[in-house]
């Protein structure tokens, strides 16, 4: 395939918070940047845009996932804009809200439309199925694994030929346990009120219900005594779900082993700091990035044997899958590690898989070739 010289690539999404959706639109136009293209983003702003401007991108700020219809004229109307002034190639939508607004856009612009299904929406009334579908009308769809693929074309009728499977990358070189110093652990430690003998087990991920949290606490009572729960992740506003996490934990007699510490930061020390770590999820994750993440960090996983956490974890060899919110399931495959569980493969593995640079190399092909679709 002929490489175009250059082209510019909007990337389109409501927020830059912490995320895997949004950590991959930075480690994309890092990419893009590096090969010589111009990076953009539009998005209501947050943490990561710092990241993402020293990289060399340029970064937008805009309420473009707004969900009021009322304004959808007006998205339009301002994506075209930078469409136009930017003189973008290619536009690629990340979420459903802000995707609608991209679609028309690109399409009044003439300009290729990419989208990442980098979840499984749920379509709990009426008219959803529909709001979801704008995630598989791109002219190329990135699925972030094959179960995400899968469900696209079950779902939503998108034919193959038009659905590339990119998963999410990690990113090796910051995720490398001989990168991390005694002392970032050691502090992680102490923000965590862990001691250095405590058994810890991490579960990384936003508080929000189907990420699990009550089923790890719920084997955290039918663990020894000197086990702690490490439940990391933003609330995002939840306090009624943080405040029945505190209560499940006390009615089980284990509040005094659960520690909520809310966003880390430092997630390679994280890893680094906790003998194991759990992904227990309720519902199928697309893709699994942390599963991956504590995988390079030479951590043993277990996982909720569904969606994209059986291509991430193999087996019984670098983890291990159990059902669904079975909590003593759960417990169980966190006491043990198998002799033959080897960190140093489990790493090589996931560097073989499912790095950064492979997310990074197959996305910016996914940009050549809409471009070059659009030209025929």
């Amino acid at each position: 395939m002929t490489k175009p010289s250059s082209y510019n690539v909007l990337q389109v999404l409501p927020a830059l918070e912490a995320g895997g959706v949004e950590r991959t639109t930075v480690e994309v136009s890092e990419a893009l940047i590096a090969d010589g293209h111009g990076a953009f983003v539009v998005s209501g702003g947050g943490r990561l845009v710092n990241k993402l401007t020293k990289a060399g991108a340029t970064h937008f700020t805009a309420n473009v996932g707004s969900k009021r219809l009322l304004s959808l004229p007006w998205r339009i109307a301002a994506l075209r804009k930078l469409i136009v002034l930017n003189k973008i190639d290619v536009v690629h939508a990340r979420s459903r809200a802000p995707a609608w607004a991209a679609w028309r856009a690109a399409m009044a612009e003439g300009v290729p439309f990419v989208t990442t299904y980098h979840g499984i929406y749920n379509e709990g009334f009426l008219g959803k199925r529909r709001y979801n579908s704008i995630m598989a009308r791109g002219d190329l769809v990135i699925a972030n694994s094959r179960f995400t693929a899968d469900h696209v074309m079950a779902t939503h009728k998108t034919p193959e030929d038009r659905i590339r499977v990119i998963p999410r990358g990690v990113d090796m070189a910051l995720f490398d346990p001989k990168a991390v110093s005694r002392g970032r652990v050691e502090a992680v430690w102490n923000k965590w009120n862990v001691k250095p003998d405590d058994r810890v087990i991490l579960l990384p991920a936003r508080l929000t219900r189907w990420k699990g949290q009550t089923v790890a606490i719920r084997a955290l009572a039918r663990l020894p005594d000197d086990t702690v729960l490490v439940c990391a992740g933003d609330p995002q506003g939840r306090d009624a779900y943080v405040a029945e996490l505190r209560a499940l934990a006390n009615s089980l007699g284990v509040a005094e082993r659960l520690r909520l510490p809310g966003h880390e930061i430092d997630m390679p020390a994280a890893f680094m700091a906790a003998d194991r770590v759990t992904t227990p999820s309720t519902d199928p994750e697309a893709f699994g990035r942390t599963a991956a993440e504590a995988q390079a960090m030479g951590r043993w996983v277990v996982a909720s044997n569904h969606g994209g956490a059986v291509d991430v974890v193999d087996n019984e060899v670098t983890g291990r899958l159990v059902a669904p919110g079975d909590s003593d399931a759960l417990a169980r495959a966190l006491l043990g590690v198998p002799g033959t569980y080897d960190p140093i493969a489990a790493r090589e593995r996931i560097a073989d898989r499912f790095s950064k640079q492979a997310l990074q190399s197959a996305t910016l092909q996914v940009y050549r070739e809409a471009i070059q679709q659009q030209s025929r």
